[in-house]
């Protein structure tokens, strides 16, 4: 299982919309769009999750393609680096 990352996404775009889209290429197991917590409106990012070989020439066929008029950027997802932990609380000299 390969997890694909999905980047400037027009803002009006749907997980059924990237589903369509992917499925061109293969089978897709899961589509998650990314919502902004606070005001729940959307990122402009998603990840698309798709076996190994059809996630590869779905990568080479999608990156740059062309999607309300914005050029998506599809690449393999990267693991998110671990954020040093600061404490919380208030700033102390």
């Amino acid at each position: 299982m390969t997890t694909i990352y999905v980047g400037n996404l027009p803002f009006q775009a749907t997980e059924q919309d990237l589903k369509s889209l992917f499925e061109r290429h293969g089978k897709v197991d899961s589509v998650k769009l990314i919502n902004d917590r606070e005001t729940g409106k959307p990122r402009g990012f998603g990840f698309v999750e798709m076996s190994s070989g059809e996630a590869q020439a779905a990568i080479q066929a999608l990156n740059g393609f062309e999607m309300s008029g914005r050029a998506l950027r599809v690449n393999e997802a990267q693991e998110r680096a671990p954020r040093p932990r600061t404490g919380g609380g208030p700033y102390r000299r």
